[in-house]
């Protein structure tokens, strides 16, 4: 009696621990890939990208096997399989709001590459020195930079509620505020811990 009450006890606690919850995590390597392709498009640059090659398997290796145990565990409940997840950024939204940055960018290139417009840590953009600006600019810019701030902050929710994760807005923000910089031409200036410096 005592050994199948141990079996019993042993299979309950095998099916417990093999429960299994899938977490989607954000997908940080998609997120950079949407992250290019948007600024890209906005800035109006074309990198090359290299897709490295699929590793192909060894010949004559094969597979170990399970223990016994674990393919009666594998039978009984199978094994749960992350879903991977890539951002959609085809959204009539996203399209707008891509195109209206498209737009400003010819009005906006001239003021990053005088260095009176930087990018900031939150991936967005602001005036980090006016006294490049011509004093009748100084106002259009201003303007031209708060237009680009509130599509920029769409842009962010937009892509998390487009796939489903409103909860990511802040991590597609810090994302695409890295890719900015990394993609910015040389001489712009960026925030970095609080202070300016020029790429």
């Amino acid at each position: 009696m005592n050994t199948i009450r141990n079996m019993s006890v042993g299979m309950m606690s095998l099916l417990l621990l093999s429960c299994v919850t899938i977490n989607i995590y954000f997908p940080a390597a998609a997120a950079e890939r949407a992250a290019d392709i948007i600024i890209d498009d906005v800035w109006g640059k074309r990198q090359k990208t290299v897709t490295p090659p699929e590793a192909e398997p060894e010949a004559g290796l094969q597979p170990l096997k399970q223990p016994i145990a674990a393919q009666i565990l594998e039978w009984l409940v199978p094994t749960a399989q992350a879903a991977t997840v890539d951002l959609d950024i085809s959204s009539p939204a996203i399209a707008s709001l891509q195109a209206s940055m498209k737009a400003r960018y010819r009005s906006l290139e001239s003021h990053y590459n005088s260095g009176a417009v930087g990018l900031t840590e939150r991936g967005l953009v602001a005036v980090r020195d006016a006294t490049l600006l011509a004093l009748k600019d100084r106002n259009k810019v201003k303007s031209l930079v708060a237009d680009e701030n509130k599509d920029r902050n769409a842009l962010y929710a937009e892509i998390a509620r487009a796939n489903g994760h409103p909860e990511w807005a802040d991590k597609i923000r810090a994302t695409f505020a890295g890719r900015w910089v990394s993609r910015a031409s040389g001489g712009w200036w960026y925030q970095q811990a609080g202070l300016w410096k020029q790429k």
